[in-house]
């Protein structure tokens, strides 16, 4: 039996930072109190530092090198270790659309991660990032490699995934896609809406069927006008549709950000990082999927157009621009990165607070704000002072 005593801390609990102690048993809490004694359990010293649930993040393409599309196994367990240097507990494997067979390859990868022993965050599943999405609106997605509405496709992929493909992002506009909804949800997949022109009414349609988020909003979507609202519109206004945004001061202008969160107030919004391969590498050149991408000063763009082609941005980092962007204190933020993403994928049980029988999954944070250490599941699978 493995006991931790996490102390001398302030422990983020109802979106404030409490002197407090949190007592783990097993990878999950047992006990939060403002003095716990346990002789048994691993003492570990907060230093005054702040406890947080550790930040999922639920659209990106890959980091350190590898690219998820193209990643085995390996390229997948160092995608996680990266991850959690960055206070990342948990992460989607975001497939840029593909052909059938790479896509197919990219979930048995997944699979045979699973079987694996990890040392970074857990990969808690596989978002597809189409084929269904608009041509208009394709951003970096191969064009020839775009489908129609295709149901059975991805009842054939959520069978090969064993149920863990968590998240699709389709085009409303597509024919027959809005209606076809609430079969993706049934297939136990979350729908989100993007890469598209539709109109108001098409992306009212789609989230009155059950459409629950969109797709770096703001990006990759036709945009707001005042005689035509569009997408952008439509998830803007609806106080149930979560917004994904890209904090990196190059998706959406810091004003962006801060409209966005006035409209939308702090619990429906997301931060992805929608990285890529380049995350946490210098300048060059990288993949994508199929696409060539070149890195110049951090963005990402296509080698054959200079499309913007994912971000190199990382979860602690989106954190530190979303304080500078807004001015708002870290605690107001947080949910952003943790109880937000939980919620619109169903994980409140494992993931996204501090509270008893969840995952011990933290992320410590210095004074700056700065991820000074990572826990999955008791596990320390970070620490900034031990690279030192």
């Amino acid at each position: 039996m493995s006991r931790q005593l996490f102390y001398n801390g302030l422990v983020y609990m109802d979106h404030r930072f409490q002197k407090l102690c949190v007592l783990t048993e097993d990878g999950a809490i047992a006990g939060i109190g403002e003095w716990i004694s346990d002789p048994q359990a691993e003492r570990i010293d907060l230093k005054g530092r702040r406890l947080t649930p550790g930040f999922l993040d639920i659209h990106t393409h890959g980091a350190a090198g590898a690219d998820v599309n193209g990643a085995d196994p390996a390229g997948y367990e160092k995608i996680s270790c990266f991850m959690a240097s960055q206070g990342t507990v948990g992460w989607l494997g975001s497939v840029l659309t593909d052909t059938k067979e790479q896509t197919l390859a990219c979930i048995e990868a997944y699979k045979k991660w699973k079987t694996m022993e990890h040392k970074g965050a857990v990969m808690m599943g596989i978002h597809l990032e189409g084929p269904f999405l608009s041509p208009e609106y394709k951003g970096a997605m191969p064009q020839s490699l775009l489908q129609v509405k295709n149901i059975p496709l991805i009842e054939e992929y959520q069978r090969a995934a064993e149920g863990d493909i968590r998240y699709i992002t389709v085009s409303p506009e597509i024919e027959g896609m809005t209606e076809d909804i609430p079969k993706l949800k049934a297939l136990g997949i979350q729908v989100a809406i993007g890469h598209s022109g539709a109109d108001y009414d098409t992306a009212r349609a789609a989230i009155a069927n059950g459409a629950m988020a969109a797709t770096h909003t703001g990006n990759a979507m036709k945009l707001l006008h005042q005689h035509f609202p569009a997408i952008w519109g439509a998830v803007l206004e609806d106080d149930e549709v979560y917004c994904e945004i890209i904090c990196d001061g190059r998706h959406l202008h810091p004003g962006t950000v801060r409209l966005i969160l006035k409209t939308k107030g702090l619990d429906w919004v997301i931060a992805v990082t929608d990285s890529i391969m380049a995350a946490g590498l210098p300048d060059g050149e990288y993949k994508l999927g199929v696409n060539d991408v070149v890195v110049t000063d951090g963005d990402a763009k296509l080698k054959t157009d200079g499309t913007r082609a994912g971000s190199t941005l990382t979860t602690g980092k989106a954190l530190e621009n979303l304080a500078a962007f807004t001015g708002k204190p870290i605690e107001a933020l947080l949910p952003l990165l943790t109880e937000n993403p939980a919620k619109l994928l169903g994980l409140t049980d494992r993931f996204g607070y501090i509270k008893e029988n969840r995952a011990a999954s933290f992320a410590v944070l210095d004074e700056m704000g700065r991820v000074a250490e990572t826990y999955v599941e008791g596990r320390r699978v970070f620490s900034r002072d031990i690279l030192k």
